[in-house]
């Protein structure tokens, strides 16, 4: 049986997430393994002291939660206005290895592939593969408005 947790609906248009109610008014459900990447992708990580922040920007970022604990998030959000070139989907391929490797460090997950992409001239994705213990996949799609030269 697949553990299911409340749904995130990512809209790549407006780079948000919501939690939206089924026809009889109770909350959508998903597979708890794509909510949890959902999370993991799309709440900011904080930059490390030796990233390049966005032009104009001089916050950080960080989810408060992180003092707490184990870290979450990703640091996708520092490409936001990075050039379309291949060394940019290099690093979000990076960041988001990165942001999901708690998944085979916590045993949720053999293994954790990425494969990053332009969908869009102002659209970036990615196609993650998820290998479950016991050998089953989840295989995950993820995009995401970008607003890059």
């Amino acid at each position: 049986m697949t553990a299911t947790d409340i749904a995130i609906v990512w809209d790549p248009a407006l780079t948000t997430g919501d939690w939206q109610l089924t026809g009889d008014g109770a909350l959508l459900t998903a597979a708890a393994l794509e909510t949890a990447v959902i999370v993991s992708l799309f709440t900011d990580a904080r930059a490390d002291p030796g990233d390049r922040l966005p032009p104009g920007e001089t916050d950080r970022r960080g989810w408060w939660g992180n003092a707490l604990g184990d870290p979450v998030g990703s640091r996708l959000w520092l490409l936001r206005r990075s050039k379309r070139l291949p060394e940019t989907l290099a690093l979000a391929r990076d960041y988001i290895r990165e942001a999901l490797a708690w998944l085979v460090e916590d045993g949720l997950a053999d293994r954790v592939e990425v494969a990053t992409e332009w969908r869009t001239p102002t659209r970036m994705g990615a196609v993650i593969t998820v290998t479950q213990p016991g050998g089953g996949t989840a295989a995950l799609r993820a995009e995401w408005a970008w607003g890059g030269l």
